[in-house]
């Protein structure tokens, strides 16, 4: 594998890693507003479930490209 592909791979990784904290977040915040809900909507569960859904997928990938959050932490 050249530099270039490399250099290019170690780009897309860190976008990656980037994706996955922030749906993280945006999960977790979904989810704290559901839980603290009295009677939560349809719309918010189901946003709930689309973020989580959005973070295993990315989670999968990092996976697959065998890349580790360790490995470029800034």
């Amino acid at each position: 594998m050249g530099r270039k592909k490399r250099k290019q791979k170690r780009e897309v990784d860190e976008l990656l890693l980037d994706a996955i904290f922030s749906v993280e977040h945006e999960w977790k915040q979904i989810r704290s507003i559901v839980g603290k809900s009295i009677e939560p909507t349809f719309e918010g569960k189901s946003s709930e479930k689309i973020a989580q859904s959005k973070y295993l997928f990315l989670l999968r990938e990092a996976r697959r490209r065998k890349i580790s959050a360790i490995r470029y932490s800034k």
